[in-house]
């Protein structure tokens, strides 16, 4: 019996490692490329200090379809790691593929930056605490 618990609770544990790295990982990268792309498409159209504000609220509305029919965590732990994660792509992302490949440093960082890291950090932690507290009621 004893075996058998530590058999189902080490592909309970492996269950959702994989579960967790496709969250934080996958979509964490899918959501960021979808802000990248919408973002070269933008700068072909548009001033480049104005595009972060263009595409900033299509971003939170593909994270927010992302975190409430995606992303299934049981825990406010569970979605602080997805915070982190997605915060860490998407600075890691825009400093290689933008900053570094563009060579925009002194464009690049302005207000809409800064809120937009700090909504990839904050949404998953809303999102992960309302579905907990109405899973709760």
């Amino acid at each position: 019996m004893e075996r058998m618990e530590k058999q189902t609770k080490k592909a309970y544990v492996q269950d959702m490692t994989k579960q967790f790295l496709k969250d934080a990982f996958g979509w964490g990268f899918l959501v960021w490329l979808i802000g990248y792309g919408l973002g070269i498409v933008f700068f072909t159209i548009m001033p480049a200090n104005l595009i972060g504000w263009f595409v900033m609220p299509i971003g939170i509305l593909v994270s927010l379809w992302v975190l409430l029919k995606k992303i299934k965590g049981d825990t406010l732990f569970y979605y602080l790691l997805i915070a982190i994660a997605w915060t860490i792509i998407a600075v890691a992302c825009d400093y290689f593929f933008l900053v570094r490949a563009f060579k925009t440093t002194n464009v690049y960082y302005k207000v809409d930056v800064y809120i937009y890291y700090s909504l990839t950090f904050l949404l998953p932690l809303v999102v992960g605490w309302r579905k907990i507290v109405s899973r709760e009621k």
